[in-house]
């Protein structure tokens, strides 16, 4: 028996700066995965996966991930997702230069 599907977000990681991004409504990408677009009919999501993956000079290595609607939008439902939320785990590079340890 197949397992029924789940809502999803399509993620990647910029080309040249490697960071994580996901994919918006607007066919965009976002830094904020709470702008992501969060699809709940597998096949819209298999056809929004084709068309993130087209955008190769922008984005590597686009696949869907687990979400859920948040207050604020997508929200992650896997530690390695969450994880990826926060930028690189060297504190010296992107989003968690600005974090206060």
């Amino acid at each position: 028996m197949a397992r029924a599907f789940t809502p999803k977000v399509v993620t990647a990681n910029l080309l040249i700066e490697g960071d994580a991004v996901w994919f918006t409504a607007r066919d965009t990408w976002s830094g904020d995965i709470a702008d992501a677009e969060l699809m709940t009919d597998e096949a819209h999501a298999s056809l929004r996966l084709l068309e993130a993956q087209a955008q190769q000079n922008v984005i590597a290595g686009a696949y869907l991930a687990d979400a859920v609607a948040g207050k604020n939008g997508p929200e992650t439902t896997h530690f390695r997702e969450a994880f990826r939320t926060r930028g690189p785990s060297n504190y010296a590079h992107g989003k968690q230069v600005e974090i206060n340890v």
